[in-house]
């Protein structure tokens, strides 16, 4: 399996191999399928558990990315770095060339099989850190799934995923027998509810009233499931009114807890976000330019304001609050006392 030290790297650290290596192998992939603009690629890999380790939040994990790239083209996305071990400089590349694991079903049962053995089958497992499981390409590809499949023949795993995609209801029921046998939390992200902002945002990704509808879908359907509202965007999206709104939503849909993290821009994905505030906040262009100019994250007053104002919003309207620097499987550690807790009704969203 995989190890690499992110340091202060990102909130969630996503691993890679070699890049000698996985260059490599990306030249030697071939043609899987087409898509409008999207080239698939099969990849060859050696493991699908790779080992992060924070020195920012002092802690481990493993993490499981099906497929390398994403279609959704969010304009923020910090994974688009990942290309670039691969000798691809232009950040639209993530977006237009995906690569497809192979034998990911088989190497992450040897790999599981293997951390049994060692007695550390409890380590947490992160699916989703650096791509999208449910993206397009999985309803035809179907990685994600049989991963799900092998995850739902062990007993004992701690499994935290993230997505934006309504895929996911497609494999209801192996997330049922995930969360029978072990500890799942499911993280849906909704970066805002205004449906015109999603679409210059996340061009490729479903309509946020969509994600909404999942998060309810899959509470009705007995999962532990909350919404991120990430990232929170300056000027547009981190309001006291916006993110209350958000919350609300997120109760509506019966969402177990409610997060969001400050934007950070990576050198990667600074080109690609501030071309998209350029194109339609010019206005704020000078005030990114002072925010990024030194450093990638958010400063500390900043990020304390709006952790004040995320905390109010879950009081406000009843919902756990998730902490920003919690990995995607702490809530685990809540539901292990609250573990009888189930949706009251079923809210659908027609």
């Amino acid at each position: 399996m995989a190890k690499i030290e992110t340091g202060n790297s990102s909130l969630f650290p996503i691993l890679q191999s070699a890049s000698t290596g996985i260059c490599r192998m990306a030249e030697e992939s071939e043609q899987v399928d087409v898509g409008h603009d999207v080239e698939f690629r099969s990849l060859g890999v050696r493991s699908v558990l790779n080992k992060s380790v924070s020195k920012r939040f002092h802690w481990m994990a493993w993490s499981i990315n099906p497929y390398r790239g994403c279609e959704f083209g969010c304009r923020y996305c910090y994974a688009r770095y990942t290309h670039e071990f691969m000798e691809m400089r232009d950040p639209e590349a993530f977006e237009r060339k995906i690569f497809v694991k192979e034998n990911a079903a088989w190497l992450l049962e040897q790999e599981l099989r293997r951390m049994e053995k060692r007695g550390t089958i409890q380590e947490q497992i992160a699916l989703g850190t650096a791509t999208d499981p449910w993206q397009p390409i999985e309803r035809r590809a179907g990685v994600t799934r049989s991963l799900l499949e092998v995850m739902a023949r062990h007993n004992g795993l701690r499994v935290g995923v993230v997505t934006k995609s309504t895929l996911i209801e497609r494999d209801i029921d192996l997330l049922q027998e995930i969360d029978r046998r072990s500890m799942l939390v499911v993280h849906v992200t909704v970066t805002t509810a205004d449906v015109e902002l999603a679409r210059k945002l996340e061009p490729r990704a479903p309509r946020p009233d969509l994600r909404l509808r999942t998060v309810a879908r899959l509470r009705a359907a007995g999962l532990w499931v909350g919404v991120l509202n990430s990232p929170l965007l300056p000027g547009i999206t981190d309001t006291p009114e916006a993110i209350d709104g958000m919350a609300r939503r997120s109760k509506e849909a019966d969402a177990t807890f409610f997060a969001a993290n400050p934007l950070f821009l990576k050198p990667c994905s600074k080109p690609t976000y501030l071309g998209f505030v350029r194109e339609h906040f010019p206005a704020l262009e000078p005030e990114y330019a002072r925010r990024f100019a030194a450093m990638d994250f958010a400063s500390r007053p900043y990020s304390e304001r709006l952790r004040a104002l995320v905390s109010a919003a879950c009081k406000r309207h009843g919902l756990r609050e998730r902490m920003s620097d919690a990995l995607l499987t702490r809530e685990a550690e809540i539901k292990k006392s609250s573990r009888s807790e189930r949706p009251v009704q079923q809210r659908l969203f027609g």
